[in-house]
């Protein structure tokens, strides 16, 4: 396979080396996975019915009066779902066990719920879109971030200073954009939040965004947020070029359900990748374990943060 926007690969048991315990089966799907997630969890489910009963796509796409493209898009968790279309192939696919099926088709409609970003949508591209939504779901982040702060813990006025740099526009779309960086945010405080683990380069904590009192305000908060039991903040310090020679940024999710694949993410100026092969989600894992054993501890990461509260 190729990369593209919209492919995953499932590589259980990546997170730090163990094995895969989660619960599998659609029912095991809580309330607060989200929709992006949930599409994915049924397509999941609709291809292993499908390859299990032995029909093609095509045969498929023929009962659905569509195409393969559609039953490929409907399988990889792109699009949302009908219920009758769900039915049909249930019924094409030999499930007639009414409870099996009315858990699958209970997913299906909550797959096609509107997440609480959807009236955000028109100040972010589609594939963003799928991103948030599966930030929310995710039951474990680990991320590399090389030039600014990690957006889930930029403060208002460091994350308008970003979005004016990066996608300058009207006032009232960077204001929006804020807003969706805040509500993202929450998250690390809710019920179920995820394990967030991010490893922060040197320069993105000394590079000025914004005036004095933004990175004052900003470098306080990390040392606030990173007192949450869910929360660990490393910092790559300058003395390991050879760790920081590694590329990029990069997001690694993992989520709770067993049948939602793990996700490498990897934003560009115009798009973005969901990584999907199973050597790119582990040289990603290999990567980011030897950045943070390059990093400082959290405790030490900490002590620079307080030390360089005071330059700005």
């Amino acid at each position: 396979m190729t990369h593209s926007a919209y492919t995953f690969v499932h590589v259980p048991g990546w997170l730090m080396g163990t094995g895969d315990s989660r619960p599998g089966g659609p029912a095991s799907a809580d309330f607060s996975t989200g929709p992006v997630a949930l599409r994915i969890l049924v397509g999941t489910h609709l291809k292993r019915l499908r390859e299990a009963a032995g029909v093609s796509r095509a045969v498929a796409a023929d009962l659905l009066r569509g195409s393969e493209a559609k039953i490929s898009r409907m399988e990889s968790g792109r699009v949302g779902f009908k219920q009758r279309d769900v039915a049909d192939l249930l019924t094409l696919y030999g499930q007639t066990d009414e409870s099996e099926r009315e858990d699958l088709l209970g997913l299906a409609r909550r797959a096609s719920e509107p997440g609480w970003w959807q009236p955000f949508n028109d100040t972010m591209p589609e594939w963003f879109s799928t991103y948030v939504g599966l930030e929310q779901a995710a039951a474990t982040i680990r991320t590399y971030e090389p030039q600014f702060v990690p957006g889930l813990l930029q403060t208002e006025g460091y994350a308008r200073a970003v979005i004016e740099l990066g996608r300058p526009g009207p006032a009232e779309d960077i204001d929006r954009r804020v807003a969706l960086r805040m509500g993202r945010q929450q998250i690390l405080e809710s019920p179920s939040a995820p394990e967030f683990w991010a490893i922060v380069d040197e320069a993105a904590l000394r590079r000025p965004v914004g005036s004095d009192q933004v990175m004052r305000d900003q470098l306080e908060h990390l040392l606030k947020i990173s007192d949450l039991p869910n929360v660990t903040l490393q910092v790559l310090p300058f003395n390991q070029s050879g760790a920081a020679a590694t590329g990029g940024p990069f997001i690694l999710m993992r989520f709770a359900d067993a049948d939602l694949p793990d996700i490498v993410y990897l934003e560009q100026l115009t798009s973005a990748l969901y990584l999907d092969k199973r050597t790119d989600v582990e040289t990603y894992l290999v990567l980011i374990d030897r950045l943070a054993a390059a990093a400082l501890t959290p405790r030490r990461a900490r002590a620079l943060i307080a030390s360089l509260r005071g330059r700005f």
